[in-house]
């Protein structure tokens, strides 16, 4: 079957389509030895040689949707050369190759989707997709209703006021002091360290930040470091929520 080399691409989870696109015009794909810079190239993916950057591209990979519980003390990519552990550590064993959609930071947790999948990564990184994460982060003090409301406004970061968010306090008198509050944050937008960088600008530091919802995503007995597949249901929402009118249900 003769398929879109950009299709071909994004199947083996190599990049997204657009990404696999931009590989393509750079004149980085190859097909039984031919370097391949005209968009609209089609092969058979089951016959053809198709390489990027000299590196065997595979046949369609069945598409995968991992959701994790990451701890503190993972990065968020497939590999570090600093040799610091990462989330692949922790799906190590599950067949294909996967990618983390978008990041949580270092010292942050909670949940990760990870995918071989590329044009729904894309899709869920797209700015103008805006799914809503929802994280819960634990500060120091607990935010009156002025600073709860300059969240939900937007604060000013990096010399940029934020979209505006919805915020409110989940628990108060935590800590050993019972001085901390646990605020959750829902967000459209995704800065680096965002949350911390509008907690400060609150008067609130963060002491632990944790992720419990992306889009319609959520799972609070999923134990931190453990993983599992998205059900036929979730991945049918998820999909939804980013707009993509096709989706694979057969992967459980």
């Amino acid at each position: 079957m003769l398929l879109r080399l950009q299709k071909i691409l994004s199947a083996a989870g190599v990049a997204s389509r657009r990404a696999a696109e931009r590989l393509i015009a750079d004149g980085r794909v190859s097909v039984n030895g031919a370097v391949v810079t005209a968009l609209g190239s089609r092969a058979d993916p089951g016959l053809d040689d198709v390489r990027v950057d000299g590196v065997r591209v595979g046949g369609a990979e069945r598409l995968r949707y991992v959701l994790l519980n990451k701890p503190r003390g993972f990065l968020s990519t497939r590999s570090d050369p600093r040799g610091r552990p990462t989330v692949i550590d922790l799906v190590e064993g599950t067949g294909e190759r996967l990618y983390p959609v978008g990041r949580l930071d270092w010292d942050s947790e909670g949940l990760l989707l990870l995918t071989n999948d590329g044009d729904l990564a894309a899709r869920l990184m797209h700015p103008r997709q805006a799914v809503p994460r929802e994280y819960h982060a634990r500060v120091r003090g607990v935010p009156d209703r002025r600073a709860i409301a300059r969240l939900r406004r937007g604060v000013t970061i990096d010399g940029r006021k934020t979209l505006p968010s919805e915020a409110s306090i989940v628990e108060t008198g935590r800590g050993a002091r019972g001085d901390q509050a646990v605020i959750s944050i829902v967000l459209r937008e995704g800065r680096t360290r965002q949350v911390r960088k509008m907690c400060e600008a609150i008067g609130h530091p963060v002491v632990r930040l944790r992720r419990v919802r992306i889009g319609p995503i959520a799972d609070p007995s999923l134990r931190t470091g453990a993983f599992r597949e998205l059900t036929s249901a979730e991945l049918r929402a998820l999909k939804e929520a980013v707009g993509s009118s096709s989706f694979l249900v057969t992967h459980c």
